[in-house]
C-alpha cells in the first residue's frame, strides 16, 4: 500500500541501498473548515488534520552530506551539512527541506549527515497544505528523535517558510500539522497560540474538491492582502491607537472607522473581522450539533472571501454554487489561500456519493477538467510511524 511502512521501507532501500534501515515519520495535510486569511491577522481558525500526509524515511549517511530524495518528484539533491547555514533558495521543492534544516541549525539542533526520502499523498497546489506537511515531516526526521516542544516545532517550520521559501504565511498550517486530533477540528487562537479541541458532530461528512487550477497571481495577491490588512490597521489606529491587529477589531469598531481608509482596505478588514466572528459561531454550532447553522456559516465565509477579500476564482465560485444546489449539501466554501486550489463541502453522508458525481460531471462540462475529490477524515498530528 502506498504510504504504508512497507512501501516506505522498500522505496528507501531502492534509493539508498547501502544505508541502514530508516526511521519513519508522518506529518498530515490539513483542510481549514473555516477561518480563512485570519491567521496572519492574529485571529481564529478552525482546521483539521487529514489522513493525507507526507511521510519521511531517514537513516544516517556514510559521508558528510544531507541527501534528500522525493519519491513523488523522482528527484534528489545533496548538500554538505557544513554548507547548510549558508544555503540559498533553489526555488523548487527542496527549499522546504533546506529551509527547515537551516532553522534547525539556528535553533541549536545541528543537522547530522543523513539519507532522507520523502513521499507525500497530499496533492501539491490543492490548498491542503502539502508544504507544511513536508516541513514538519522533514523537521522530525532531521531531529532524529531529539525532543522539541510541539509549539516550537510548529514555529520553526513556519519560520522556514517565511524566511527561506519566502511565503509570509501565518502559523495555522504548521500548527494543525503538529496538533491535529482524530475525529475533531482544532480551533486555534493565532494571537496566543492556544487551542480548543472541537469534536465534529455526527451526521455530516466533509469533502475537499481540488479545482486542479492554481492561478499565477496567487503569490503576489497573498502579499498584497497582507499589506492591505496592515493598511487597515494603521488607519484604525488613528482613532483607536490600542488596536494592534485586526484581531482587536469588532464589526462595530470597524464601521466607526469606515471614513478613515479607502474602500479596498476596508473590505479586506471587513472580511477578517466577520470571519473571526464566524469561527466563533461555527465552534458553537458544532457543540450544539446544529448542522444547518454550520452549513450557513460556511457559505457566508465563501461569499466574504469572494466579494470582500477577492481571493476566489471562477472555478471555485462555480463549484460552490453547484455544490449548494445538490440535495443533502449543507454548506460549501473555498478553503486555503484561494485563486484555485480546493473548496470544501459539508454534506449528509447518504448524499456524499451523488454529490461527488454531480459536481465532477458539472465541472468537466464547464471547464473540461476532471476535479479530484478527497474525503476528509480528521486525523492525528505528526509523529513517528510505527514499523510493524
Amino acid at each position: 500500500m502506498v504510504g504504508s511502512p512497507s512501501f516506505l521501507m522498500k522505496s528507501f532501500a531502492e534509493k539508498f541501498h547501502d544505508s541502514a534501515a530508516p526511521t519513519l515519520y508522518r506529518a498530515p495535510g490539513r483542510v481549514n473548515l473555516i477561518g480563512e486569511h485570519t491567521d496572519y491577522n492574529l485571529g481564529f481558525v478552525m482546521p483539521m488534520a487529514l489522513d493525507l500526509a507526507c511521510f519521511a524515511a531517514v537513516a544516517p549517511a556514510g559521508d558528510d552530506c544531507l541527501h534528500v530524495y522525493s519519491r513523488n518528484m523522482e528527484q534528489g539533491r545533496r548538500w554538505r551539512v557544513s554548507d547548510i547555514p549558508h544555503a540559498v533558495p533553489a526555488h523548487d521543492w527542496t527549499d522546504y527541506v533546506m529551509g527547515v534544516a537551516r532553522e534547525l541549525e539556528i535553533a541549536g539542533y545541528p543537522v547530522a549527515p543523513c539519507n532522507l526520502l520523502l513521499w507525500s499523498t497530499v496533492p501539491v497546489g490543492s490548498g491542503l497544505s502539502s508544504s507544511a506537511a513536508i516541513e514538519v515531516a522533514t523537521a522530525l526526521a532531521l531531529l532524529g528523535g531529539r525532543p522539541i516542544d510541539p509549539l516550537e516545532l510548529a514555529r520553526l517550520c513556519r519560520r522556514a517558510e517565511n524566511n527561506f521559501v519566502g511565503m509570509p504565511c501565518g502559523i495555522m498550517d504548521q500548527y494543525i500539522c503538529v496538533f491535529g486530533r482524530e475525529r475533531a477540528a482544532v480551533k486555534i487562537d493565532c494571537r496566543n497560540l492556544e487551542n480548543e479541541i472541537v469534536p465534529l458532530p455526527e451526521g455530516a461528512d466533509f469533502l475537499a474538491v481540488n479545482t486542479m487550477v492554481k492561478h499565477e497571481l496567487a503569490g503576489s495577491a497573498y502579499r498584497n492582502r497582507v499589506a492591505e490588512c496592515a493598511a487597515a490597521v494603521a488607519a484604525i489606529q488613528q482613532k483607536f491607537p490600542a488596536v494592534a491587529s485586526l484581531r482587536d477589531v469588532s464589526s462595530s469598531l470597524l464601521n466607526d472607522c469606515r471614513d478613515l481608509m479607502p474602500e479596498t482596505p476596508f473590505r479586506r478588514a471587513r472580511h477578517v473581522v466577520t470571519e473571526n466572528e464566524r469561527v466563533e459561531a461555527f465552534a458553537a454550532a458544532c457543540q450544539a450539533c446544529d448542522l444547518e447553522a454550520m452549513g450557513r456559516l460556511l457559505e457566508a465565509s465563501h461569499r466574504s472571501l469572494q466579494h470582500d477579500y477577492e481571493v476566489s476564482s471562477e472555478e471555485l465560485d462555480f463549484l460552490v454554487d453547484a455544490a449548494l444546489a445538490q440535495p443533502g449539501v449543507l454548506g460549501a466554501r473555498m478553503t486555503g489561500g484561494g485563486f484555485g486550489g480546493c473548496m470544501i463541502i459539508m454534506v449528509r453522508p447518504e448524499a456524499a456519493f451523488s454529490a461527488q458525481v454531480a459536481l465532477s460531471d458539472a465541472y468537466q462540462a464547464k471547464f473540461g477538467i476532471a476535479p479530484e475529490i478527497y474525503p476528509c477524515h480528521p486525523s492525528a498530528g505528526a509523529g513517528r510511524l510505527a514499523i510493524s
